[in-house]
């Protein structure tokens, strides 16, 4: 058998060990240490705002203590994009709230702000405004900035930016994880860079940054002996897998570049053929091309292709299953234009990682230019 090809697999830069190695030297194996810190310190430099970073388990975690934050609990609604992972909806759901599922726009893939603000409209005449909006950069891909924290403002809901998919990535020359009330990152193991597994929270304040680290500690008051009065979490990032994210930002810059690459070559080998799309970017959006996706002429197609794929060993996927079709959401709430279920029937992820090698690039072109030569 031909050796894998996977869909977005970890790519190590080489410079992580030294700072794991410091911390079992210094025995720094704790939720706490100079690694997460440092790593904090990083993201914030990165993001180039005036932003507070607390390093978490998971970009899940960073989601519920966003919703925390805010104050969102039972009987509340909380507005979610639909074409997206679970995870940007469960939280709300351990809230004991209730998610409300807006559709996507055809021009990034992201919450279409026509029916985010028919939705609130409706969900206010109903008696009930919504406590958040959970809005995506999808794929990498920037959601509509403007016109979503617009509306947003004008009804004076706060924002969760879901930037799981796009650190790296920019709108209008501003990093994405910027532009929430509060903002998530994620650095799983398929992500632009990765800690094995872990996220962030992105705050406007440090208040709000302690407050967040207090939670994510188990809510542990100040007392010499163990002392709650709030429900706390074990949210906190161990200052190994911070080491890990030290080093993979050294690289994080060349990792966008090599997946816009990737994109590009795909989009350079497959323009000619009339069954296939892809994602352009609108004027003023940098992608980080977290995933290369392309959409095919029908569902029929797209599940051949994928197929044909596999045979050859190489992984591919349909884009997000929307939340409005899985079975644990169908219940709730949705406001939906069409758009998310098309790009489900027809949109496929090809491999997009870092550490793609050109054999293996040409190896998927060569797999889906033979598709089509036989369907």
């Amino acid at each position: 058998m031909k050796p894998k090809i996977w869909l977005s697999s970890p790519h190590m830069s080489g410079n992580e060990l030294p700072f794991i190695n410091e911390a079992f030297e210094t025995n720094w194996v704790a939720p706490l240490g100079p690694n997460v810190n440092g790593f904090e310190n990083d993201i914030q430099s990165y993001l180039n705002e005036d932003r507070h970073v607390a390093a978490l388990a998971s970009g899940t975690s960073a989601l519920h203590l966003s919703l925390i934050l805010l104050g969102v609990g039972h009987g509340d609604e909380v507005i979610c994009q639909s074409k997206t992972f679970s995870a940007s909806a469960n939280p709300i759901v351990y809230q004991g709230a209730t998610p409300i599922f807006v559709d996507s726009e055809s021009d990034t893939w992201n919450m279409c702000p026509i029916q985010l603000e028919i939705a609130i409209k409706d969900r206010i005449d109903r008696g009930n405004t919504p406590k958040a909006i959970i809005a995506v950069h999808l794929y990498g891909m920037p959601y509509k900035v403007d016109e979503i924290n617009d509306i947003a403002l004008k009804y004076n809901i706060p924002i969760i930016e879901d930037s799981a998919e796009s650190l790296g990535s920019q709108y209008k020359g501003k990093n994405c994880g910027t532009f929430g009330d509060f903002s998530i990152l994620s650095f799983n193991g398929n992500k632009i860079i990765t800690t094995s597994g872990g996220g962030a929270i992105v705050t406007k304040t440090l208040k709000l940054k302690e407050k967040a680290v207090f939670l994510a500690t188990q809510a542990r008051d100040n007392a010499p002996h163990y002392l709650h009065s709030e429900i706390g979490y074990n949210y906190r990032m161990s200052n190994i897998v911070a080491g890990i994210g030290r080093g993979q930002m050294t690289i994080l810059d060349s990792h966008v570049a090599k997946r816009r690459s990737n994109h590009q070559f795909y989009l350079d080998s497959l323009k000619n053929n009339d069954r296939i799309t892809f994602l352009q970017e609108p004027e003023g959006y940098f992608s980080n091309r977290w995933l290369s996706c392309i959409l095919l002429d029908s569902e029929e197609t797209r599940e051949g292709l994928r197929l044909a794929l596999e045979k050859e060993n190489i992984e591919s996927r349909p884009l997000w299953k929307p939340m409005h079709q899985q079975p644990i959401f169908k219940k709730y709430p949705s406001y939906l234009n069409g758009v998310s279920d098309e790009l489900f029937n027809k949109g496929l992820c090809l491999p997009s990682g870092s550490n793609l090698t050109d054999i293996e690039l040409e190896r998927v072109i060569s797999a889906i230019n033979a598709y089509f030569v036989t369907c």
